[in-house]
């Protein structure tokens, strides 16, 4: 089995998670890891949402337009053998985002809410390889995380019994400084190479911030406090194996510790009676499944479905998304050590109800999706 199909399983594996539960964007994956000899990648992804809904209670019938702004990933990656037994990666990526950005003019509640979530990460592994084709893996990651929000339809009237209520009307906004964390990665794989077979199982640490936060709103302008935020802990099981000649079956499980991930300001968590900005009631399955085929020397193409189930419930305003399916489509180009990966997803997006304050539900988000292309180049050397 060539490596040129098991670069299109690996860009369609990470292209799973590109608009999955939670802000989960890049999958965390590390199958830059198991190339052969000396290897550097980078990939470059761009992705199209369109996520409406219509208001309910709130704002009976008024549509909110598109919410969710375009964006990019990037990632990259370096491999190398210290022997036989050892090799090392270093694997950059970006794990969790959000752009998020109501249409304003529209009448409806949460028109003109912003909010933006950014993180970048840097992993070193290191990989012992033991005779029995079982190897272990492990490292450190180390991760930058930013976000802000702009919520208007969060304030509080004039009320003269409540003298903390300084600005009437205010809306709520909230800028989280740039902070700095460290977690660690460890696994184990096995491979049969004669087959083009691997299956790994690798855990990703969740990793904590003590955010230095900056909220304006009707209780007060500039005020600073401190907010906890934890990236979730996670686990991925993905695998590999040929079929038939020059053709691969491939897959992954990816669960995320979503319910234990939340951002409540102090002062957000005031006006809403306790609600955090951001949080979800339950954790993530993501699964994907797909094959791939060598055509001839130079071309390999492949096709994958994903799947995320609907958990019901309340959504946020910032994530109006409950689960996915998807279909991607990739082909790679080869010639000489280089190895060009092209793919396209197009994701269906979960139907999702939300809420705001009393109004249960505030709005239905109904028949969206999003469209994914991604490319990769891989060099040998």
């Amino acid at each position: 089995m060539t490596y040129r199909v098991i670069a299109m399983a690996a860009l369609l594996g990470s292209a799973s998670t590109v608009h999955a539960g939670g802000i989960d964007r890049s999958g965390q994956s590390i199958t830059a890891l198991f190339e052969s000899g000396r290897y550097a990648e980078f990939s470059l992804g761009a992705v199209s949402p369109n996520t409406s809904g219509v208001g309910v209670q709130a704002t009976p019938g008024v549509k909110s337009g598109n919410m969710t702004d375009n964006f990019f990933t990037f990632g990259a990656a370096y491999k190398a053998d210290i022997n036989d037994q050892l090799s090392y990666a270093i694997i950059y990526d970006q794990p969790f985002g959000a752009d998020v950005a109501y249409d304003t003019g529209t009448g409806y509640f949460a028109a003109g809410s912003t909010a933006t979530f950014d993180s970048d990460a840097l992993t070193a592994l290191l990989r012992y390889k033991m005779p029995n084709n079982f190897s272990v893996h492990g490292g450190i990651r180390v991760q930058r995380i930013e976000a802000s929000a702009l919520i208007p339809f969060v304030t509080a009237a004039p009320n003269p019994n409540n003298p903390f209520i300084t600005n009437p009307g205010a809306p709520y906004s909230v800028k989280g400084d740039q902070e700095t964390g460290v977690g660690y990665v460890a696994g184990v794989a096995y491979e049969k190479p004669e087959i083009a077979m691997r299956v790994s199982l690798t855990y990703n640490s969740k990793i904590s911030y003590d955010v230095d936060t900056t909220e304006n709103s009707a209780l007060g302008m500039g005020v600073k406090s401190t907010t906890e935020v934890d990236t979730p802990q996670s686990l991925n099981l993905e695998f590999q194996t040929g079929i038939a000649a020059d053709t691969l079956l491939f897959g992954g499980v990816r669960w995320t510790d979503w319910s234990s991930f939340e951002i409540a300001p102090q002062q957000y968590a005031t006006l809403t009676r306790g609600g955090k900005l951001l949080s979800y009631d339950d954790d993530v399955y993501s699964y994907s499944l797909g094959v791939g085929r060598r055509l001839n020397d130079t071309w390999s193409v492949a096709a994958s479905i994903g799947y995320e189930k609907s958990e019901g419930g309340f959504s946020s305003n910032l994530g109006p998304t409950d689960g996915n399916k998807s279909l991607a489509l990739a082909a790679t180009y080869s010639r000489d050590n280089v190895k060009i990966t092209t793919g396209i997803r197009y994701i269906n997006i979960g139907d999702a109800e939300t809420e705001a304050g009393l109004a249960s539900p505030a709005a239905t988000f109904e028949d969206n999706d999003a469209v994914a292309i991604g490319v990769k180049v891989g060099f040998t050397f």
